[in-house]
């Protein structure tokens, strides 16, 4: 097998088929009559749906980068302090939009100044002023004078933003900080840890182990003594979110450092086995908490690790192996420009929720089989205008 090379076309594959994924599960709330395995279990069920894999494989995909990202970054020469600093920048942007997307869920339509959906757009703009990935040719007091913009435009919807019940209305909150959000803190927290272990695949299976057993733990009811500081001071999801990202790092540094050594195959097979102990572990821990996403149970951790690293493997030997990496360059934007591909619908669903019903598409274009094929064709152009984006510099980059 070749030397490991700074970026796999497998990762960009995986995370442009996830972020697909994840633009056609978000839209199921528009259909009617589709088979629940493709939606979200509820906080009751003992149920994995298609919907609970797909941020568990996307947070298994930001650890994957991670070794790649800090390496690329050493290799042009940035110190230590310089990647730490990146790394909370990117956190701290991933934190803000994420707070800003889970008030939209408790927007006070009834007493705020704004209506929901202008409220939506105004800071989806204000994300793209902010983090667009301007050209090298345009000046440097344009892009602050851009970026003062969007850092204003937010300013001022966080100051007319009101949240909550008529008459029991609220400022924003953090709450539970939103998908980017919890993406922003497992990424700050994986991120650190893999910069100061420095590719030390004991450091970091050992961490992977703790996050594991905290979440074991957390479940099993042995952390209430912990209850008085959980509020201030808590791993995220219980150490299941990390756990999910740690995962990644793991795999990504021991496939890299076996390959290195022409050891690339025992590299998949040690990575198969993992894959099977994970599924096996997940399924034995089923009867203490069930499968379920919203509770972030062990069983729900390990399954869906497992799954991740399956098809991980899958696109390895597809891709990396037997060099067949063009069926999936219709969806390379989703992975190239995956947060502007992220941020996309809630334009669209703004303008969709400012619309009256009579506008909307009718009932037998979102129900049933018609429906998916509609989610599905929804997502595609989504990935198609990305793409459209992506080739004007239209992009963020955080």
């Amino acid at each position: 097998m070749n030397p490991f090379p700074r970026r796999l076309a497998s990762v960009d594959a995986f995370r442009a088929i996830t972020m697909f994924l994840m633009i056609f599960v978000n839209d199921l709330w528009s259909l009617k009559n589709i088979p629940s395995w493709l939606e979200h279990a509820t906080r009751t069920e003992d149920k994995l749906g298609l919907a609970d894999t797909v941020f568990p494989a996307f947070l298994f995909i930001v650890g994957l980068s991670i070794p790649f990202a800090i390496r690329a970054r050493q290799s042009k020469g940035a110190s230590r302090n310089s990647t730490l600093l990146h790394i909370l920048t990117r956190s701290f942007a991933l934190l803000v939009i994420g707070i800003f997307h889970v008030n939209l869920e408790d927007y006070n339509k009834v007493e705020a100044i704004l209506p929901k959906p202008v409220w939506q757009i105004a800071i989806t703009i204000g994300f793209f002023l902010v983090w667009l990935d301007y050209s090298p040719k345009m000046t440097e007091k344009k892009k602050w004078f851009l970026r003062g913009s969007g850092i204003l435009l937010l300013a001022v919807m966080a100051a007319l933003y009101k949240g909550g019940k008529p008459g029991d209305s609220s400022w924003m909150e953090p709450r539970w900080y939103g998908i980017l959000g919890l993406i922003g803190w497992s990424y700050l927290l994986c991120a650190c840890i893999s910069l100061l272990a420095k590719d030390k695949l004991a450091v970091l299976t050992s961490v992977l182990i703790f996050f594991i057993g905290f979440n074991i733990a957390d479940e099993a009811g042995w952390l209430e003594f912990l209850d008085p500081v959980r509020k201030y001071i808590w791993i995220v999801g219980s150490g299941s979110l990390p756990a999910l990202v740690m995962a990644g790092v793991v795999t990504s540094v021991l496939y890299r450092q076996l390959t290195e050594k022409g050891k690339g195959m025992q590299s998949l097979l040690i990575l198969g086995i993992f894959a099977v102990a994970a599924l096996v572990a997940g399924f034995a821990l089923r009867p203490y908490g069930g499968i379920s996403k919203i509770n972030a149970t062990p069983s729900w951790v390990l399954i869906c690790m497992a799954i991740s690293l399956a098809c991980f493997l899958i696109l390895i030997f597809v891709m990396d192996i037997k060099g067949k990496q063009n069926w999936v360059s219709w969806l390379r934007p989703a992975g190239t420009s995956t947060l502007t591909c992220y941020l996309l619908p809630y334009i669209h669903y703004a303008f969709i929720n400012a619309a009256s019903s009579a506008n909307r598409l009718p009932l037998a274009l979102r129900s049933g089989g018609v429906g998916i094929l509609k989610s599905l064709l929804y997502a595609l152009l989504i990935v198609l205008i990305t793409g459209v984006l992506e080739k004007r510099r239209l992009r963020l980059s955080i």
